[in-house]
Order: C-alpha cells, then structure tokens, then sequence
C-alpha cells in the first residue's frame, strides 16, 4: 500500500529527538486525529544546521516528519520556509490524500518552528 521510500522513512526515520535549547520549536497536532509533531531547530547564519522532530502518529504521519526534516536539513531558512506538504509526498513516492490532511504535519511544524526563531529576535 505505501511506498519504499515511506516504509523506508517509517522503519529508519531520520533526525529523530529533540534540540537542547533549540533556535526554535513547534509542535502541531492534526485536525482529523491524534497524530501529532514536535520540531525543533536549530538555526546559524540564516541555515538550519539541525533539525530534529518527535512524532505521535501513524507510519504515514512518521515517515513524513522524517522526510521533511531531511529536505530542510542545511538549506537556507527562505528554503526550508517553502517547504510544501506536496514537495514532502512526492519526495516518499505519494501517500494517500487522506493522509496528506492528517499525517503530514511536518512542513507546517517547520514554518511555524522558523515563526518562532523569528519572534524571538534571532533572526539577523
């Protein structure tokens, strides 16, 4: 039913944890059910040098926040910032559209995780 690549992130998932003291932190829950996801950053010189996440959710809702996390890894936080929720699905293979409201959390835990490194003054 799923892909390699999310049974691949969901088996193995990446950056997984959390960031001590982190530039900035999101956490967003689903709408539809109880998956849920906690992002932290960490940001210098306007790049995301870490990036870790701890997901409450389903395979999908995992593998997705794994994904995401590597796509923004070492990018500019303009890059990161556009993330997309599809940019994240095509990068797993695809995922049910179902899934693609409740489980894909991540990119929207990033943008809001760089919202908060901006409202703290870091931003330079």
């Amino acid at each position: 039913m799923y892909s390699e690549q999310v049974r691949a992130h969901y088996a193995n998932p990446r950056n997984v944890g959390s960031i001590p003291d982190p530039s900035g932190k999101s956490m967003v829950k689903s709408a539809l059910d109880s998956d849920t996801v906690l992002v932290s950053l960490r940001i210098k010189d306007n790049i995301v040098q870490e990036v870790k996440f701890k997901c409450m959710g389903c395979a999908v809702a995992i593998a997705c926040s794994s994904m995401a996390t590597e796509m923004v890894l070492g990018k500019s936080v303009e890059e990161a910032y556009a993330i997309s929720e599809t940019s994240v699905a095509e990068a797993l293979g695809g995922i049910p559209e179902y899934k693609m409201r409740c489980s894909n959390l991540a990119p929207a835990a990033i943008r809001n995780a760089i919202d908060d490194w901006r409202s703290r003054g870091d931003a330079a």
